[in-house]
């Protein structure tokens, strides 16, 4: 199948699937269909309208196979950056995207798209794998920040950025043209909302000086639409606990939080028999949900986020459509036999539209 022939194959089908779920005349499927066929014909390729855009990213919010969060997906609000053609045009974009997604807390799921890969190309590639992320430091052997960004952190340095050193320094953002030099851009203090951890019934929690950003925004992943790939389109929902309080502060390869946590509560951390780790993965999860939730961010605990996706599991059906999933990533890494998800089967199909993975460009 030559290139031409496949990216109509894709085009059209996508124009026909979601004409059809936004109720638009059969007939005016066809018109457009034939007019994508002509653009293509002529110039090697196509642009989505707005309307195509927009449901064609919350489609891909759909298909996200790894996502327990996809009851929400045709909330997304939906930026069309497209026109956006230098780094310091996309990180006016970003940075209002953190503004307007963050909302005082009150998360807004959201998703900027620029403009699509071409021939010859020349579309702004972002190198963050999130908007907000902290830095990580190594040196003479000791770690300070979070260690799955020492390599980015390296690139940063490298073109020029200097952090402070600790555990929470918030990472610029890096964006690059084409195959030019990438640039780098501070974010605004006032943009990055941090939540500061307490726990409702350990005293002096907060003495550990635990803390993490507001709002996840992976922006390393392309969106392909129709058989038009997106490097860049950064989105976001709201976090669910356990990414937090049982990953990203409790891995041992990340922040290795839970022998601090657990000192602090006086356990036994001699025999893992204990239970120990147990313990302290409990009060520090407990800690995250009432702390965000205290400062009036949004975040969602597993059980219920598995109750969510229940939901929208049924509403899939009803609607007379499959339901795929990664089970590997469906289920939360705590207390995963307590959801249905657990105790169920998924087919790891990919489908279009879609977010995928790409090759880091660094």
């Amino acid at each position: 199948m030559s290139v031409t022939t496949s990216l109509l194959y894709e085009a059209e089908r996508f124009i026909r699937t979601s004409y059809a779920e936004l109720g638009i005349a059969p007939a005016e499927a066809e018109t457009r269909i034939r007019a994508i066929e002509l653009e293509i014909r002529q110039s090697g390729t196509y642009t989505h309208t707005e309307e195509e855009l927009t449901h064609g990213a919350k489609l891909a919010w759909r298909n996200s196979n790894r996502c327990i969060g996809r009851l929400f997906w045709d909330s997304l609000r939906v930026r069309d950056a497209r026109a956006a053609s230098t780094p310091a045009q996309a990180a006016e974009h970003l940075v209002d995207h953190i503004y307007t997604a963050t909302n005082g807390g009150k998360i807004i799921p959201t998703i900027t798209i620029f403009a699509p890969e071409t021939d010859g190309d020349e579309s702004l590639r972002i190198w963050n794998h999130q908007l907000i992320r902290y830095a990580g430091y190594e040196q003479d052997g000791r770690m300070a920040g979070d260690p799955a960004s020492l390599d980015f952190t390296s690139q940063c340095r490298a073109l020029g950025w200097r952090g402070q050193g600790s555990d929470y320094d918030v990472l610029p953002l890096v964006i690059q043209k084409g195959n030019a030099v990438p640039e780098w851009f501070p974010l605004p203090p006032d943009a990055v909302l941090e939540v500061e951890l307490d726990h409702p019934e350990v005293p002096d929690f907060q003495r550990l000086g635990l803390k993490w950003y507001a709002v996840p925004i992976i922006s390393d992943m392309s969106l392909e639409i129709g058989g038009i790939r997106y490097p860049s389109a950064p989105f976001n929902g709201w976090y669910m606990g356990t990414e937090i309080g049982s990953r990203n502060l409790a891995d041992t390869f990340r922040y290795n939080k839970l022998p601090a946590v657990a000192a602090h509560l006086g356990l036994d951390t001699s025999r893992d028999s204990s239970l120990w780790i147990d313990r302290a993965l409990l009060e520090l999860n407990t800690a995250v949900l009432y702390s965000f939730k205290r400062s009036g961010v949004s975040i969602v605990d597993h059980h219920t986020a598995a109750s969510q996706f229940r939901r929208f599991e049924e509403r899939e059906q009803d609607a007379g459509r499959s339901v795929t999933g990664d089970w590997t990533w469906l289920i939360p890494p705590m207390s995963p036999a307590s959801t249905h998800i657990f105790h169920a089967a998924y087919k790891n199909e990919l489908k279009s539209p879609m977010f995928r993975y790409q090759e880091r460009p660094y």
